[in-house]
């Protein structure tokens, strides 16, 4: 879950960054939920995504994963 108020900050800076000025209707913690959810989204798919090539679409090679494992060890 991404912390909402980091975020805030991150779009407030970028937004005024390339000059994109929100509308007035559009609340700000509306945009920042918003924006959210469409990254957490982004970011499970991707999840999901690295799941299958990490565990070669559930035939895993354990020898590939126990050498990765050792480099962080």
């Amino acid at each position: 879950m991404l912390d909402r108020e980091a975020v805030g900050e991150f779009l407030h800076d970028e937004l005024e960054e390339v000059g994109i000025e929100v509308p007035k209707d559009i609340r700000k913690g509306s945009l920042v939920e918003t924006f959210c959810q469409y990254v957490e989204e982004d970011y499970y798919e991707w999840l999901r995504d690295n799941f299958e090539s990490f565990f070669d679409h559930g035939d895993p090679d354990w020898g590939r994963i126990r050498e990765k494992v050792r480099r962080v060890e």
